[in-house]
Formats: C-alpha cells, sequence, structure tokens
C-alpha cells in the first residue's frame, strides 16, 4: 500500500519479523548489536531437539555453535525461571551449543561492549578444534 501511514516504519519491523526477530528487544538487538561489519547472519528462533525435548534459540550462530538469548526485563527475574534457563543451557551443551545470555539492560546500556563480547566469544568459537 503506497499510501499507507507510516510505510517505511511498518516495512522494516516486517522485514525484522521475517528475519525471525519475536520481541521488541529481538528488534531493538537487531537494529543495534547483532547486524553490521564482521557480524555472522545469526539464523533466528533455530528449532533444535535433544532427546525428547524441542527448544527455539534466540539467535543461532551455526558454524560458532553459538546461540545468543536476549533476557527480557520482566521474564527472567523468578528465580525458578533462572533455573530452568540454567537447565536448558546445560542440555544444550551436550550438543555443544554454547549458550550466552544478555539482559535487557546489558543490552540497552551498553550495546558497545555487548557489541565487542559477541565477536570475541565468536572469534574463540570458530577457532576452536
Amino acid at each position: 500500500m503506497p499510501r499507507l501511514p507510516h510505510r517505511t516504519a511498518v516495512r522494516g519491523l516486517v522485514d525484522r519479523l521475517a528475519a525471525g526477530c519475536r520481541s521488541p528487544l529481538e528488534v531493538w538487538g537487531h537494529d543495534h548489536i547483532f547486524t553490521g561489519p564482521g557480524m555472522p547472519a545469526f539464523t533466528r528462533q533455530v528449532r533444535v531437539r535433544v532427546g525428547a525435548r524441542t527448544i527455539y534459540l534466540d539467535m543461532l550462530a551455526e558454524a560458532e555453535r553459538v546461540n545468543i538469548e536476549l533476557d527480557g526485563a520482566t521474564s527472567h527475574g523468578d528465580p525458578a525461571e533462572r533455573e530452568i534457563d540454567l537447565q536448558r543451557d546445560a542440555l544444550l551443551a551436550t550438543i555443544d551449543i554454547l549458550v550466552v545470555r544478555f539482559s535487557h539492560r546489558r543490552l540497552i546500556t551498553d550495546p558497545v561492549k555487548v557489541r565487542q563480547e559477541v565477536f570475541a566469544i565468536l572469534a574463540n568459537r570458530h577457532g576452536r578444534p
């Protein structure tokens, strides 16, 4: 619809959704941290089976086998949810997937540092045996 108000913004959001972003934090991370020069083309919302369990990964760097999880401000404050995350991360480690979690606060307040850490982690994993 060429006359749609805010057409460019709507198109950008549709593009982010098509790329696999599923939350406002994932859209923000896509736009400010996880794209651009040197970043791999992360595969978003990857479905992985480990035994009988199906797990969806936020952002997978396939070659390095690194999954980046973006933990929202409200969804990961509960200790019970944290325990579930730890169990999930340990299960993924059994199939050689390293899970790296970034909190909402860190993503928003220090995107440059988060980007540097991601580059360092990916470089280390890329050269592993």
